[in-house]
């Protein structure tokens, strides 16, 4: 299936679906006259006496070196050849495709000065599945990704490396195979692929979905922990969360009371329990997990207008018939979204692992056996899973530590603040892998402490969950290989299965 998508309108839940399900896309014909325009300004100016940066000039710090007319075509050959300095693994292709398509989107605004068959070109290679092979490190996030959006534009210069469906193959021959052929690039049409910020908001993209994701799982296994350890619902009533105002605290109680109605195990202990209140991991958890709700759908917002942005440079403004070069490339407010989505999956993660470990402490627990194991001494049950969840909170504690901070001039002082925004970005996919494992966990804690509270059934809704989840992972009675069971737990999040059977589905951009 293939997306057309009108520049400058496209919605995150669109973007999620291309990358998701792997559709092609294209740019709504409407644009083209706009794109004509502007590469036929650029062409004009290519063949005229003024110096315009990246057209009949040097890059950088060699802007102040004139190109002639005759040249142009090699300086932007050689401008994507140079700067194909990436390092590091591969970046997978569903994101890689998402990075063309991000790529397609600003050039489809008719501000950069390509030539249609430019976009075409693109727009054939998705449709074709002939992805570049894109290293994942090397950007720094201004002037633009450079290195990483060099090795997508290497490849339809017929250099490079290229997936061709399983097979990586040279460049050239990945578009040979599928019948395509590489373009000579046109005055400005290099810079306009390699300057931009499609990478780091790519990566950054993926990022948040992953983490919204995992927002999602924090409240079905804050519901499993809470009637695990027979916790207190009444932190979750309605009037406490509205009385503070945050949509995202109000959602995340709603949906945990809801998730938990009709509970047998809560209804058991409303009368004579001797605890007053609950830990704040119990207490507190549409506080926190609402606030990380927030925080993504913030990040979402500043990503949806980065992804629907002109962030390459110089900028073709047709209407003014003016090339003008400015700093659009500069990454700071993905950077920023990145930093934002990493501390909300840390904190999620932070506030998952205390209920882990208060579910398999005998102290806390309210009468679980130690470990959560029936036979605990013979037997250490999931006390070792305790400390990887506590392992998994710490890496990303630390990894959550901000990335915008840390600029460092490059390329000669020309580009003297830049704003780290591509590792920013790709730490995500490390940070929400964690984050998995440490809910797949709490959802094993919390089905295993809720058997202990047989014949008390949880509610309707949460047994859907156990069943879902003991389809893949059996009870635990005895002590043995568990690392399968960690994994099946992760994959169980990861693919939203759990929160699919406890019927919640929430959208970034709902409120």
């Amino acid at each position: 299936m293939t997306e057309t998508l009108v520049p400058g309108t496209v919605r995150l839940d669109q973007l999620e679906t291309i990358w998701c399900e792997g559709r092609n896309a294209i740019l709504d014909r409407m644009v083209r006259p706009q794109v004509e325009a502007a590469a036929d300004l650029v062409r004009k100016a290519a063949e005229g006496n003024q110096a315009i940066y990246g057209v009949n000039t040097g890059f950088g710090k060699l802007a102040s070196v004139k190109i002639p007319a005759d040249q142009t075509a090699t300086l932007q050959r050689n401008l994507i050849l140079s700067h194909c300095c990436g390092v590091g693994e591969a970046l997978d292709v569903a994101t890689t495709r998402l990075m063309m398509v991000l790529k397609l989107m600003s050039l489809g605004r008719g501000a950069s000065g390509v030539a249609w068959q430019t976009i075409e070109l693109i727009e054939a290679m998705l449709a074709a599945d002939v992805i570049p092979v894109v290293p994942d490190q090397g950007s720094v996030g201004a002037s633009g990704d450079l290195a990483p959006l060099a090795h997508m534009a290497a490849v339809m210069i017929g250099e490079g490396e290229a997936w061709a469906g399983d097979a990586r193959l040279p460049g050239a021959k990945a578009l040979r195979r599928a019948g395509l052929e590489p373009i000579v690039l046109g005055p400005k049409e290099g810079l306009a692929l390699i300057n931009g910020t499609q990478f780091s908001t790519a990566c950054s993209l993926v990022g948040l979905w992953g983490a919204w994701c995992n927002a999602q799982n924090c409240i079905v296994t804050a519901g499993l922990s809470t009637d695990a350890i027979m916790g207190s619902t009444a932190p979750l009533l309605d009037d406490i969360h509205t009385l503070r105002g945050h949509p995202g605290q109000i959602h995340a109680a709603r949906a945990q009371r809801a998730l938990m109605d009709g509970s047998e195990i809560r209804e058991s202990h409303r009368e004579g329990d001797a605890r007053v209140q609950d830990p704040y991991c119990i207490r507190c958890q549409a506080q926190v997990s609402g606030a990380a709700i927030d925080l993504l759908r913030r990040a979402g917002d500043v990503l949806q207008i980065e992804a629907n942005a002109v962030t390459d440079n110089p900028l073709v403004l047709v209407g003014e018939g003016r090339i003008v070069s400015g700093g659009n490339f500069h990454a700071e407010p993905v950077g920023f979204a990145a930093d934002q989505i990493a501390m909300a999956i840390s904190e999620i993660g932070a506030i998952a692992q205390r209920r882990v470990a208060l579910m398999v402490d005998p102290n806390l627990s309210f009468d679980l056996p130690p470990f959560l194991t029936p036979e605990p001494g013979l037997n250490s049950g999931l006390m070792i899973a305790e400390v990887t969840t506590a392992a998994l909170m710490s890496e990303n504690k630390h990894l959550a530590n901000p990335c915008t901070t840390d600029s460092t001039p490059t390329s000669a002082n020309q580009e003297d603040h830049v704003s780290m925004a591509a590792h920013a970005a790709r730490r995500l996919t490390r940070m929400n892998a964690n984050l998995n494992a440490i809910l797949g966990v709490e959802a094993i804690c919390g089905v295993q402490g809720i058997g202990f509270r047989a014949p008390l059934k949880t509610s309707v809704p949460l047994q859907r969950v156990i069943a879902r989840l003991r389809e893949a992972i059996p009870a635990i009675e005895a002590d043995r290989y568990l690392a399968p069971d960690l994994e099946s737990a992760a994959a169980l999040v990861r693919s939203g299965d759990l929160v699919s059977a406890a019927g919640l589905t929430m959208q970034i951009g709902e409120m």
